[in-house]
C-alpha cells in the first residue's frame, strides 16, 4: 500500500471504514436517552445497548395507538349519523387513501439511509432542503401541539359529560346557555389539565413512557368491546330507549318515563315531561302547541345488527345550527310557534353541518402514521420495520374505521347517531351504548386513551422543536434548543404549553380538529413531494430499500393532501400555507446556510441546465438586453477589497436582476496560491453580502495579471449566462506607479473587451460614489452623447434611477454639434427619439467648433511626448525615474501658469488659439516690436512644436475642449456618463492614451466612462 501512503490521512483504508460502520450504534433517542441521563448520575455509566425493538413493538403498536383515538370514540357515531353511511365511507376512504399514499412515500424516504431522531422533520429537511424542512417541521410541530389541545379537550369532554357531569363549575340555568357553559367549563378544566400534564412531562418523561402500554391497552380493549357489543346486538340488543315527541328527539335528563300522563294508585297524574312543556302540572295548564298536537313514543336506540336500520342510515342529514334532530321516516303535526323550540328539551345540532366540515373533523383520526419513523433509532432494523409496520397499522386502522362506519349505521338508530353528546340516552356516550359488557368500558378506556395521547403530544412536540432549534436553520428559535442538564427541552415545553393553551381557549373539539388537520396535511404533502422529486430527479443517492413506490403515487398523494386541505377549510388552508411560506422565506433570508444534498437543489440544477440550454439557442433580443456584469475587483495586500463602492454601484445598476460575476486575479501558480485564492474568495463574498450584491464570485490564479483578466473576460459565465459588460475602476495612481504594467493591463483590458464585443464601464473616483444607504437629493445624471454606442448611455441612467439611491435624480442628455450641423434640428430629433424610447430627460445640444488649437494644447502634448520619450529611452533607476516624473509634472504646471498669466496680461493677448500661419505672423511681429521677453521665449519653442505628432495634437485638442464644455455644464452633476474613446491601434501610443483620458476627465468628481459592445441595447419598439 506504499503507493497510497500519502493519501491515508484523508482517504482511510476500506478495512478501517468497514470496521467503523460495523461498530456504529444509533442510540435510543427521544425520551429514553433523557431517562438514561437521569439514571447515569453515579460514577459508573451503563453499557450502551443496541436498539432491539422489532416491527410489532417498535412501529405497528405505536402507530396503532397514535391513529386510534379521540375522534373514534367521541365523534365517529355523530359523523356516520350526519353524513350517512355512504358519505362517511367516502370521508374515511379519502383520508385513509391520503395517509396510505403518504406512508408509501415515507417508507421510500425512511429506507434511503439512516433516519435519526426528528422523524418527518429530518426526512423532509434532508430531502427538500432546510427551507422546506424548517417550514414543514414547524407545521408538524404546531400540528402535534394542537393535537395535544384536542386530546386534552377530549379528556375534559369525557370527564364532564359522561363521568362526573356534576363537577361542572358553570351551570346553565336556561337551555340556550348550555353550549356557552360547556365551553367555559372546557376552558377552566382544560387549562388545569394542561398544567398538570406539563408538570408530569417536566418532572419525568420516563413515567409517560412506562404508562404508554397501559394507554395502548385501553384503546385495544375499547375497540374489542365495540365489536363484542355489535355481535351481542344480533342476539340481545341492549336496552337504551329514546323518547320521541312526534318525530323529534327529546333530551331525557330531567324525566324518567317517556309519557305525558301516568297512573299512580288509580290516579292519572302528569309526568315530569308534562311540566317541561306546560306551564303547570294541571291537566288544564297551557302547553306547547307541538307537545299538545303530537304523541310521545319510545323507540330502541340500539335496534341491533339484523334490524334493517342500515337502509335508513344510508343517506346524509346535514343541517344548520339549532336544527332539531328528527326521525325522517315519522310524521308529526307542527306547532304554531317554532321560535319557542329552542327553549324546549329537544336534541339539536350544536353546529352547522356539511360534508367538508366533517372531513376536517375526521382527518385527525388518521394522523399518527409518523410514530414509527419518529422512533427509528429504537428499531433493530429500521429500514425493514418502518414500511411494514406503518403500512400494516394504516391497513388495520382503515379496516377498523370502515367496519365501524358500517356497523354503527347497521346497529344504531339514526336519531341517536346524530345525538352528539348522548342527551337522548341519559347522557351516555353513544358508542358506549353499543359496547359490551358495559358503557363504562368505553368511557374509561377512551378517557385514559385521550390522557395518554395528550401526554405523548406534550412529550413529542417540545423534542421536535428542540431538534429544529439545534439544527440552527431558524435563528430566533435557538433559545429553544437549550434545556435541563439531561437535555430535557424546558423552554420548548413552555412554548408548547403556551400554544396548546390557545387551542384549549378555543374550547371546541370540532373547531380545533380542522386546525391540526391543516398542519398535518401540510406535512404529508411535503413528504409526498420529497419522494416524487427524488424519484423524478434520479439522484445518485436515491436508493431506497423499499421498492414499492412510484412518483405517480407520490403526486397523487400530494394532490390528495392539497385537495383535503381546501375541502376541510379553505381559510385555514390559506392561513397554514401563509405561515409555512413566511417561515420558508425567513429561513431563506436569515437562516444558516446548510448543505444537506437536498432534492430542491437537484431540482434547481436541472432547471438551470434546461434554462441554460434554451438560452444557448439564440442571443437575447434587444428588448431583453440588460447589462450582465463582470466586475473586475482589485484586492489589497491583506486580500481585502480595495474599492467596495464598485460593488455598491453594481447593486444599484442591477437591482438584483440579471447576472453578476465578481472576478479577481491573483498572480502566481494555483498550487502555491490555493489558500490565498480561497481567502480572497471569502473576502469578496463577504463584501458582496455587505453591499447586497447578488451574484457569483470567480477568483483566478494566473502567471500574470494581464492573462488572468483575459481569461476572465473570455471564460467567465456558462453557456447563455455569460457577461456582456465589464465594470472596472479607473487606475487612479497610474502616474505615480513605478510599474508601467498597471496602466498597460488597463489598456489591454479595454482592447480585449472590444475584441470580445463586450461593453465596458470604467468608474473614475469610484470611492466617492454613493453607498446603498445614501439617498441622493435633487440633482442630475448627465449623459454626454458624443458617438452612438448602441444606446448604452441612454439605458444606464434609466437602470440607475430604478434604485432608491438615484431615484430623485433627473436625467440630462448633452450631445455635441459640429460646425456644419443644424443644432436646432438635432435637438428636435433627439427629443423625438427620447419620446419614442419612453425616457424622460432634458435635452441640450452643445456646439463645439473646430477652433484653432491653443498654445496650452501644444504645450500639454509636448510635455506628454517628452515624458513618454524620456521614460522609454533613459534607463533610469527607480528613484531617478520618480524624480524625472516629478520634474516633468512641475514643468507642466509652470508652463500652464505662465501661459494663463500672459493670456490675461493685456487685451492684445486675449486671443490664444493658434494655427501655423498665425504662429509665424505673431513671432515676426514680436521680433519687430521687441515685445515681452517671456512671450518671446514661448515663441522660440516653435521648432519643438513643429516636431510634435499632429495626431496627438488633435486628440489633445479634442480632450481639452470637450473637458472645458463638460466641466462648464456638468461640474455639479451627481454623475457624468461619457463616451470612452478607444485605445490607439498602435501600442506605442498607449501612455498618451492614458494622458488623453486624464485630460478629458480633469475637474470632474463622479464619472462613468462607457464603451458600447457593438450592438443595439435599446429599442423604440414594444
Amino acid at each position: 500500500m506504499a503507493l497510497f501512503e500519502e493519501e491515508m490521512d484523508s482517504n482511510p483504508m476500506v478495512s478501517s471504514l468497514l470496521n467503523k460502520l460495523a461498530n456504529y450504534t444509533n442510540l435510543t433517542q427521544g425520551a429514553q436517552e433523557h431517562e438514561e441521563a437521569e439514571e447515569d448520575e453515579g460514577p459508573k455509566k451503563k453499557a450502551v445497548k443496541s436498539p432491539q425493538m422489532g416491527t410489532f413493538m417498535g412501529v405497528y403498536l405505536p402507530c396503532l395507538q397514535n391513529i386510534l383515538g379521540v375522534i373514534l370514540f367521541l365523534r365517529l357515531t355523530w359523523i356516520v349519523g350526519t353524513a350517512g353511511i355512504l358519505e362517511s365511507l367516502a370521508i374515511v376512504c379519502l383520508c385513509c387513501s391520503c395517509t396510505m399514499l403518504t406512508a408509501i412515500s415515507m417508507s421510500a424516504i425512511a429506507t434511503n439511509g439512516v433516519v435519526p431522531a426528528g422523524g418527518s422533520y429530518y426526512m423532509i429537511s434532508r430531502s427538500l432542503g432546510p427551507e422546506f424542512g424548517g417550514a414543514v417541521g414547524l407545521c408538524f410541530y404546531l400540528g402535534t401541539t394542537f393535537a395535544g389541545s384536542m386530546y386534552i379537550l377530549g379528556t375534559i369532554e369525557i370527564l364532564l359529560t359522561y363521568i362526573v357531569p356534576k363537577a361542572a363549575i358553570f351551570v346553565a340555568e336556561k337551555k340556550e346557555d348550555e353550549a356557552d357553559a360547556l365551553l367555559n367549563n372546557m376552558r377552566v378544566y382544560g387549562t388545569c389539565c394542561l398544567a398538570l400534564m406539563a408538570v408530569v412531562v417536566f418532572v419525568g418523561v420516563k413515567y409517560v413512557n412506562k404508562l404508554a402500554l397501559v394507554f395502548l391497552a385501553c384503546v385495544i380493549l375499547s375497540i374489542l368491546a365495540i365489536y363484542a357489543g355489535v355481535i351481542k346486538t344480533i342476539f340481545e340488543p341492549p336496552d337504551f330507549p329514546v323518547c320521541m315527541l312526534g318525530n323529534r328527539t327529546l333530551q331525557n335528563h330531567n324525566f324518567d318515563s317517556c309519557l305525558k300522563k301516568e297512573i299512580i294508585g288509580n290516579i292519572t297524574v302528569t309526568t315530569k315531561l308534562w311540566k317541561l312543556f306546560c306551564e303547570g302540572p294541571d291537566f288544564n295548564a297551557t302547553c306547547n302547541d307541538y307537545f299538545a298536537n303530537n304523541n310521545v313514543t319510545s323507540i330502541q336506540g340500539i335496534p341491533g345488527l339484523t334490524s334493517g336500520v342500515i337502509s335508513e342510515n344510508m343517506w346524509s342529514a346535514y343541517g344548520p345550527l339549532g336544527m332539531l334532530v328528527e326521525d325522517k321516516n315519522s310524521s308529526s303535526v307542527g306547532g304554531s310557534d317554532p321560535t319557542q323550540d329552542i327553549y324546549m328539551p329537544y336534541v339539536v345540532n350544536d353546529i352547522t353541518t356539511f360534508f367538508t366540515l366533517l372531513v376536517g373533523i375526521y382527518f385527525p383520526s388518521v394522523t399518527g402514521i409518523m410514530a414509527g419513523s419518529n422512533r427509528s433509532g429504537d428499531l433493530r432494523d429500521a429500514q425493514k420495520s418502518i414500511p411494514i409496520g406503518t403500512i400494516l397499522a394504516i391497513a388495520t386502522t382503515s379496516f377498523i374505521y370502515v367496519t365501524c362506519v358500517v356497523l354503527f349505521g347497521a346497529c344504531i338508530e339514526g336519531v341517536l347517531l346524530r345525538d352528539k353528546f348522548g342527551d337522548s340516552v341519559k347522557g351516555n356516550l353513544v358508542i358506549g351504548t353499543l359496547s359490551w359488557p358495559s358503557p363504562w368500558v368505553i368511557v374509561i378506556g377512551s378517557f385514559f386513551s385521550c390522557c395518554g395521547a395528550g401526554l405523548q403530544s406534550l412529550t413529542g412536540a417540545p423534542r421536535l422543536l428542540q431538534a429544529i432549534a439545534r439544527d440552527g436553520i431558524v435563528p430566533f428559535l435557538q433559545v429553544f434548543g437549550h434545556g435541563k442538564a439531561n437535555g430535557e427541552p424546558t423552554w420548548a415545553l413552555l412554548l408548547t404549553a403556551g400554544i396548546c393553551e390557545i387551542g384549549i381557549l378555543i374550547a371546541s373539539l370540532d373547531a380545533v380538529a380542522p386546525i391540526l388537520s391543516m398542519f398535518f396535511l401540510m406535512c404529508y404533502l411535503f413528504v409526498n413531494l420529497a419522494c416524487a422529486v427524488q424519484t423524478l430527479l434520479r439522484t445518485p443517492n436515491w436508493r431506497p430499500r423499499f421498492k414499492y413506490y412510484h412518483w405517480a403515487l407520490s403526486f397523487l398523494g400530494m394532490s390528495l393532501c392539497l385537495a383535503l386541505m381546501f375541502i376541510s377549510s379553505w381559510y385555514y388552508a390559506i392561513v397554514a400555507m401563509a405561515i409555512a411560506s413566511c417561515i420558508y422565506k425567513y429561513i431563506e433570508y436569515r437562516g444558516a446556510e446548510k448543505e444537506w444534498g437536498d432534492g430542491i437543489r437537484g431540482l434547481s440544477l436541472n432547471a438551470a441546465r434546461y434554462a441554460l440550454i434554451r438560452l444557448e439557442e439564440a442571443p437575447p433580443h434587444t428588448k431583453n438586453w440588460r447589462p450582465q456584469l463582470l466586475v473586475l475587483l482589485n484586492l489589497d495586500s491583506d486580500q481585502g477589497v480595495k474599492h467596495p463602492r464598485l460593488l455598491s454601484l453594481t447593486t444599484q445598476l442591477k437591482a438584483g436582476k440579471g447576472l453578476t460575476i465578481v472576478g479577481n486575479v491573483i498572480e502566481g501558480t494555483f498550487l502555491t496560491k490555493e489558500a490565498e485564492a480561497k481567502r480572497a474568495e471569502q473576502n469578496i463574498k463577504s463584501s458582496m453580502s455587505a453591499e447586497r450584491t447578488k451574484g457569483f464570485c470567480h477568483v483566478v490564479v494566473s502567471s500574470n495579471l494581464r492573462d488572468g483578466f483575459s481569461h476572465l473576460i473570455q471564460s467567465a459565465g456558462l453557456g447563455g449566462m455569460k457577461h456582456n459588460t465589464v465594470l472596472m475602476a479607473w487606475p487612479g495612481t497610474w502616474r505615480q506607479s513605478n510599474d508601467p504594467q498597471s496602466w498597460k493591463n488597463f489598456i489591454e483590458t479595454v482592447r480585449e473587451t472590444t475584441a470580445a464585443h463586450q461593453a465596458l464601464l470604467v468608474a473614475k473616483n469610484v470611492d466617492s460614489f454613493p453607498t446603498n444607504q445614501d439617498r441622493l437629493g435633487e440633482g442630475t445624471i448627465d449623459v454626454w452623447w458624443v458617438v452612438h454606442d448602441g444606446g448604452m448611455l441612454m439605458l444606464l441612467p434609466f437602470l440607475l434611477r430604478q434604485h432608491k439611491v438615484w431615484r430623485k435624480c433627473k436625467m440630462r442628455i448633452f450631445t455635441v454639434a459640429q460646425m456644419d450641423d443644424n443644432s436646432i434640428q438635432m435637438k428636435k430629433d433627439l427629443q423625438m427619439f427620447l419620446y419614442h424610447l419612453r425616457l424622460d430627460a432634458e435635452v441640450e445640444v452643445v456646439e463645439m467648433h473646430d477652433n484653432d488649437i491653443s498654445a496650452f494644447t501644444y504645450e500639454k502634448t509636448l510635455v506628454m511626448e517628452q515624458r513618454s520619450q524620456m521614460l522609454k529611452q533613459m534607463q533610469l533607476s527607480r528613484t531617478e525615474r520618480e524624480r524625472e516624473a516629478q520634474l516633468i509634472h512641475d514643468r507642466n504646471t509652470a508652463s500652464h501658469a505662465t501661459i494663463n498669466d500672459k493670456a490675461e496680461s493685456g487685451p492684445e493677448r486675449v486671443h490664444m488659439t493658434w494655427t501655423k500661419d498665425k504662429l509665424f505672423t505673431e513671432r515676426n511681429r514680436n521680433r519687430e516690436c521687441n515685445a515681452n521677453v517671456a512671450v518671446r521665449d514661448l515663441f522660440n519653442m516653435k521648432p519643438e512644436w513643429e516636431s510634435l505628432n499632429q495626431s496627438n495634437v488633435r486628440r489633445m485638442h479634442t480632450a481639452v475642449k470637450l473637458n472645458e464644455v463638460v466641466v462648464n455644464k456638468s461640474q455639479g452633476a451627481h454623475l457624468v456618463l461619457l463616451n470612452m474613446p478607444g485605445p490607439p491601434r498602435n501600442r506605442g501610443g498607449d501612455e498618451n492614451y492614458m494622458e488623453f483620458l486624464e485630460v478629458l476627465l480633469e475637474g470632474l468628481n463622479r464619472v462613468l466612462l462607457v464603451r458600447g459592445g457593438g450592438r443595439e441595447v435599446i429599442t423604440i419598439y414594444s
